[in-house]
């Protein structure tokens, strides 16, 4: 069973969506990634700074979840990140009410000892330098290198991004990001531009509409399990991530047919995160609901036809 490092924040949030809002909960990519892969229990660290305002409960009980802890800093006299959004009735879209960067602003990941040999890497949505800096500090060569960004590093560091992008193995971008990266409108030659940037795979989310994996010329679909009610889809993209690594460095398995299996997982977990707002349905959630919904993937997908 192969180490697991996560760089990404770990922070506060503040939602509304047409079912209700919040007031601050527990949010960021780094701890919805850390809790999705906490569920094929395997060796795992997240690498993040907080406020002093950051309650211990949270960090306790990431430790609980078998998440090293030791990579996040504490700094007593600053504040933790903080985002507010506002969602519109389609769910798709959102407006961004409020972003306090705070100890985020400046932040310098320290990957722990222990991790610093991990298999895999997964480098959250964060300044293509910082996740570059993580590379750095590894001891050898990792197995994987996952990488997750956005339009806006695009907007305002797309020098450095492309030159962190040269140092992964996968990346997982959206449809519109896979666009505005690349000037090209449809996915497979967006994928296959991505792929000369360095990337031997490509996963390309589409939110409600599935997901592609994209490997040279071969090309895997996963749909979105089809729910009927969405609550809140902060962090969906963020517990994909953490689905697909995990089960990933669980398996130790980095093929294009293993990774398909890894797209499947990350989908299914993804589903249950956006049923209630911000992590509350990935803290309480079984194993057996997994596997049940692992099920109705199959059942969604699969299919016998005789070609004649």
């Amino acid at each position: 069973m192969g180490k697991l490092v996560i760089v990404g924040t770990v922070a506060f949030d503040a939602i509304e969506t047409p079912f209700g809002k919040t007031d601050k909960i527990l949010g960021g990519a780094g701890t919805f990634i850390g809790l999705a892969a906490s569920k094929f229990n395997i060796n795992s660290a997240v690498v993040s700074v907080v406020g002093g305002d950051f309650p211990q409960k949270y960090l306790d009980y990431m430790s609980e979840q078998n998440i090293d802890v030791s990579g996040i800093e504490i700094i007593e006299e600053g504040k933790t990140f903080f985002w507010s959004g506002k969602y519109h009735n389609d769910m798709n879209s959102r407006d961004t009410l409020v972003t306090e960067l705070n100890v985020l602003a400046d932040f310098e990941p320290k990957v722990p000892e222990d991790f610093k040999d991990a298999d895999v890497v997964m480098l959250g949505n964060l300044h293509p330098l910082t996740q570059m800096s993580v590379l750095n500090q590894m001891t050898r060569k990792p197995k994987l290198v996952v990488l997750d960004t956005m339009n806006f590093w695009m907007d305002c560091a797309l020098e450095d991004l492309h030159n962190t992008i040269k140092h992964v193995d996968v990346i997982t971008i959206n449809d519109e990001e896979a666009r505005q990266l690349t000037g090209e409108y449809s996915l497979v030659v967006a994928a296959r531009k991505i792929h000369d940037m360095g990337p031997k795979f490509v996963v390309i989310k589409k939110g409600e509409h599935g997901a592609l994996l994209f490997h040279q010329e071969s090309v895997f679909y996963a749909p979105a399990l089809p729910l009927e009610e969405v609550f809140d889809p902060t962090g969906a993209g963020d517990t994909f991530a953490g689905g697909f690594t995990g089960y990933l460095a669980k398996t130790e398995d980095y093929s294009f047919e293993n990774m398909k299996n890894a797209v499947i997982y990350g989908s299914t977990l993804a589903s249950f995160c956006v049923e209630k707002f911000g992590t509350e349905r990935m803290q309480n959630l079984e194993d057996n609901e997994i596997y049940k919904r692992l099920d109705q993937f199959k059942s969604l997908t699969q299919f016998d036809i005789e070609l004649t």
